[in-house]
């Protein structure tokens, strides 16, 4: 049995990422996750690798356009705010088709907002960070076993399909501590990278990064091209948890360290004769659709709640996914707030009294 050990949620990111193979940490300091850029400042050293603190967001992200395009596996990780900053440079990174890791580990806003934990990045992170027509995947862990866990599976993902891969946290799952096992990633096949600009000594025809398209059918072919990757992303990638939704009525969905605090509502609506269960979706891109449209389409499902630290920027992701089949509620709390065991069991009990 692996030796597990007790760490922040931050500090598993960052050495998931370095047994990862992950040797380069360009990044900016800002609450909550300044631990991540901590902890690779101290161990990365230790293996060869490089923490540059950047003059600004901005650098950073295009210091790791640089290094992916080298063909390394490099890691940026931000706050809310910072990811906002990062924006631009994601979008050059797509178009560039380049592999990287960017950690949000989320803080309440608009604006400079707050240094307490949010979901409010969810329609940032999902529906295209940056300008043009594209997506990254986007994966949300629920423990700090899983910000190991995924950060390790986020750069496998990346290598494979040639894509920027965010892992959306939030502050309270980057400054709790929980026993992390970093033997649990499962294995996964990587392509070589013969586009990485290496050098050739004139052995091959130089490779060329770049996202800049002056003919618009040459940029559409590539976009085109691109999308039938996410199609690919869409049937092989998706990941999801679903608990006591056999035979419940009342689906609540949630994300993320929400979703922790949904399943100790749900075992107290069970306690009180309410079928409630549990559907969280791990990969928030790709959505799971298919799966929740297939739990939609049980005669037992009266309604779905999605339950978000946020305004309710995932309630159309679902009616979408279901096709509005049922009808969907939302309870959230917002700008740090995080919400209660009770008040998610209340809420739970209005939906169930509605139908």
């Amino acid at each position: 049995m692996a030796e597990k050990l007790l760490m922040k949620g931050n500090e598993a990111i960052a050495e998931a990422a370095i047994r990862s193979g992950c040797r380069f940490f360009f990044g900016y300091p800002i609450t909550p996750q300044t631990e991540i850029s901590e902890y690779m400042a101290k161990n990365m050293p230790k293996v060869n690798g490089l923490c540059l603190q950047a003059e600004s967001e901005v650098a950073a992200i295009n210091m790791v356009l640089g290094a992916s395009a080298a063909g390394a596996r490099v890691l940026t990780s931000s706050s809310s705010p910072g990811v906002s900053l990062k924006s631009e440079g994601i979008s050059y990174l797509v178009g560039s088709d380049l592999p990287c890791v960017i950690v949000n580990v989320q803080r309440g806003g608009p604006g400079l907002g707050g240094i307490q934990p949010a979901q409010s990045d969810y329609n940032q992170a999902t529906k295209g960070l940056g300008h043009g027509d594209q997506h990254i995947i986007v994966l949300a862990p629920a423990s700090v076993q899983e910000m190991a866990t995924l950060t390790g599976e986020a750069f496998d993902l990346a290598d494979i399909y040639r894509t920027p891969v965010m892992l959306l946290a939030d502050g309270a799952l980057g400054q709790m501590m929980e026993p992390v096992d970093f033997e649990e990633k499962p294995h996964r096949e990587i392509p070589p990278k013969d586009w990485a600009c290496t050098g050739h000594g004139g052995k091959r025809k130089p490779n060329i990064i770049n996202s800049l398209y002056i003919e618009p059918n040459d940029l559409e072919r590539t976009v085109v091209e691109r999308y039938k990757r996410y199609a690919l992303i869409e049937e092989k990638e998706v990941k999801y948890e679903e608990f006591l939704t056999d035979d419940a009525e009342i689906v609540v969905v949630a994300y993320g360290i929400t979703a922790r605090i949904v399943k100790t509502a749900v075992k107290a609506a069970r306690a009180k004769g309410i079928k409630a269960g549990l559907f969280r979706p791990i990969t928030l891109y790709p959505f799971p659709s298919k799966q929740l449209d297939a739990i939609a389409d049980r005669e037992h499902v009266k309604a779905f709640l999605s339950v978000e630290m946020n305004m309710g920027q995932m309630v159309n992701d679902i009616k979408v996914a279901i096709n509005c089949k049922k009808h969907v509620s939302h309870f959230g709390r917002t700008g740090g707030v995080i919400p209660t065991p009770d008040e998610i069991l209340e809420n739970i009990e209005k939906v169930g009294g509605a139908n």
